[in-house]
């Protein structure tokens, strides 16, 4: 977690002979710890803890404990509250809940149980139920059914408006879904039966819907759009910088026509900042970024390749940032302070990834990595560092410090050197890069040949495939 100072981040650290874990800060310039905010052998209560999420002041940790999975990536935990300044530890509630998070003003703590959503003031220390009607396989409220999750890779369905006096949240009914059962062998004779509810392809979704709760009022409010849409998805729910205006993505089943929507809370109405279509498929991704003048940046595959866009608040397209015969990878974020763009493209090579910045006009785009490889980027939160990783067919992972003004790197914080000594030790076959042709297309691949290898002989093949 990159710290809003921009100068420090934070780090999970596990002590092995003490068994207690520790979040440390460390400088970004000199790679050196600088403090401790919080160690579990200093707390009676928790020996460790697994995951921590930091308030938007940073003066308060949600500290993750005795966490088991659901599915892919969905949880249940016990977690505290941790205030770096009183070191005082609250526990959000005696039950195993889902997806706890603080508030704007970190005042409270909004969270998921038995398929309903809940407040914990802090202050008070009183628990608020804000939904009603969850109950296991019918109905659930702020957190994604088994489809969203796995498909739309997300499991908080809800998100705290700006001034934290309103929640946007899903609200799956799966009543009509049918039901899958699994079968699971634990340390009892016989095996027990999960039941829970699975569309396969072609059978009935969940009705998805969206809500607002209103913490002054008390109230709940189905978002009502002016277009009816049938048998779609809702992947995406996100505030922007006006605390009053909240944007929805609504896709189609088919998946090929999405719409942006921009829900005015104040006055009750809505509006479709943007239409994506496609003969196949609409992406669905967290690139989304809304200015502070509610200006947004949004990546579009419309022009054939995958590019970064910088549209009103309305809607009305202000410029394409990236253009070209070559793909965006990444959206690393933007720097409004220094009107920049930071991504990861293909632009050096579809096999290559590289590190560039753009101006928030288009203009003065700049290739901030040097080595030709595979270059990812960490930045700081207000993008005066980053983390670059390197790695390519004969270089395992390197870390440097760069300067995000112009990629130079200011620190090596990690060489792999006694690796790359290990590995002279063998005689290796190298990875051959090489194009496939099919229906057209030059595909990428990769070879790599026994040693001694005779062109005139056959051989066993290892294919590596995924579908």
């Amino acid at each position: 977690h990159s710290m809003k100072n921009g100068q420090q981040y934070s780090v999970l650290n596990f002590n092995r002979s003490t068994r207690s874990t520790s979040i440390d800060l460390y400088d970004y310039k000199t790679q050196s710890k600088v403090a401790a905010l919080v160690d579990s052998k200093d707390l009676e209560a928790i020996p460790y803890f697994t995951n921590y999420t930091f308030s938007a002041d940073e003066s308060k940790i949600i500290l993750a404990t005795e966490v088991e999975s659901i599915y892919r990536r969905s949880t249940l935990g016990v977690f505290f509250v941790y205030d770096i300044a009183s070191k005082q530890l609250q526990k959000v509630s005696d039950s195993k809940i889902q997806e706890p998070t603080f508030s704007p003003d970190a005042s409270q703590v909004a969270y998921g149980f038995n398929n309903n959503l809940y407040l914990k003031d802090l202050k008070s220390d009183r628990e608020k139920q804000i939904t009603f009607d969850g109950e296991k396989n019918k109905i659930i409220n702020g957190i994604t059914d088994w489809v969203y999750e796995e498909e739309f890779a997300f499991v908080r369905a809800y998100e705290w408006n700006a001034d934290g006096q309103k929640i946007a949240f899903l609200r799956f009914d799966e009543t009509a879904v049918p039901e899958f059962s699994m079968d699971v062998y634990g340390q009892a004779l016989y095996q027990t039966q999960q039941v829970f509810k699975y569309p396969k392809a072609g059978e009935q979704n969940a009705v998805v819907s969206l809500h607002i709760y209103d913490l002054n009022k008390d109230l709940t409010n189905e978002v009502k759009l002016e277009k009816s849409y049938n048998d779609f998805y809702i992947p995406r729910i996100k505030w922007t910088s006006e605390a009053s205006i909240l944007s929805a993505q609504y896709i189609n089943r088919h998946q090929n026509e999405l719409d942006l929507w921009a829900i005015d809370t104040a006055s009750n109405t809505s509006s479709i900042l943007l239409t994506e279509t496609d003969a196949a498929y609409v992406d669905v991704t967290d690139n989304l970024t809304f200015l502070k003048d509610n200006s947004f940046i949004w990546t579009s595959e419309k022009d054939g390749h995958n590019h970064l866009y910088h549209y009103s608040k309305k809607g009305k397209l202000i410029n394409q940032l990236t253009k070209g015969n070559w793909e965006v990878t990444a959206y690393y974020g933007c720097d409004e302070r220094n009107k920049r763009i930071y991504y990861q493209s293909v632009e050096n090579g579809s096999i290559n990834r590289d590190v560039y910045a753009v101006g928030l006009n288009g203009k003065k785009k700049r290739r901030l990595s040097a080595k030709t490889g595979t270059n990812a980027a960490a930045f700081s939160a207000d993008f005066t560092y980053y983390i670059n990783t390197f790695s390519s067919a004969i270089t395992p992972p390197i870390y440097t410090l760069n300067s995000s003004s112009d990629g130079q790197v200011l620190k090596t914080i990690k060489t792999n050197d006694a690796l790359v000594e290990k590995l002279g030790a063998y005689t290796i076959s190298d990875k051959v890069f090489s194009t496939l042709s099919v229906n057209g297309n030059d595909l990428n691949m990769w070879t790599i040949k026994p040693l001694g290898f005779d062109p005139n002989k056959s051989y066993p093949m290892l294919m590596y495939q995924y579908s």
